[in-house]
């Protein structure tokens, strides 16, 4: 049976299409697998496990046929769910792993991520993502009235649309070459697995004379997306 992966879902109750593709998915390829890996973004927006975030619990609902089946699901946070916490994950029946993390699968290691982190070229991201990545940035945010954190997420996403629809920023917004290669290096992988940047492809190159492949996770905007190892 394959191993599943997937990645930049966005689920919100905005995209009820993306929500039904979801259930979709669930009840059909994934419970063929024998793992589920979401490597982040799985939700628009997470401010907290506290909040009765109606996405979320939207989730909870589709993923019991995977719970009752006993077929695992890990997690790596994204850049709009890195508050997704062991509370909530506990009830959805997911499994947290670090960003990064290694897996082997048929023998062969492969390197999990986001993708975030790949970003280099864009110093104004990375300098954001380290600093609400402390635990003293997320317990500030996390003690601030519900109201509060969902406006500074309404910011955030309109923020972000800006950001992107700048044809300057096209570049800034895929990964580095080198930041991939040094990743790989110091993991010990020839293969990465990861999301973000919204533009799948398998990427096949020379890794210290050995090939090498990266493949990028597809979003669920317009269509299921899902890689099956």
């Amino acid at each position: 049976m394959p191993t599943l992966f997937i990645s930049d879902l966005h689920l919100d109750v905005a995209r009820p299409h993306i929500l039904d593709a979801f259930d979709r998915f669930i009840v059909g390829e994934a419970m063929r697998a024998n793992a589920l890996y979401i490597l982040g973004d799985l939700f628009e927006a997470w401010i907290g496990d506290d909040t009765d975030d109606e996405a979320g619990r939207r989730f909870i609902t589709g993923m019991k046929p995977l719970r009752d089946a006993r077929i695992p699901c890990f997690f790596i946070h994204g850049n709009r769910d890195f508050l997704l916490g062991e509370d909530y994950a506990r009830r959805a029946g997911l499994t947290l792993l670090p960003d990064p993390a290694v897996i082997t699968i048929g023998g062969r290691r492969t390197l999990l991520m986001h993708g975030d982190t790949l970003c280099t070229d864009d110093v104004a991201y990375q300098r954001f993502r380290a600093l609400s990545h402390t635990p003293a940035w997320q317990r500030s945010f996390l003690s601030r009235p519900r109201d509060e954190r969902e406006a500074f997420a309404r910011q955030a996403r309109a923020e972000s649309r800006r950001y992107t629809t700048d044809v300057g920023n096209a570049a800034l917004m895929d990964v580095s070459e080198v930041a991939v290669q040094a990743a790989m290096r110091a993991h010990g992988c020839l293969r990465l697995i990861h999301g973000h940047t919204h533009r799948p492809a398998t990427h096949r190159f020379d890794l210290d004379g050995q090939p090498a492949e990266r493949i990028v996770l597809g979003d669920w905007y317009e269509q299921e997306s899902w890689l099956a190892v």
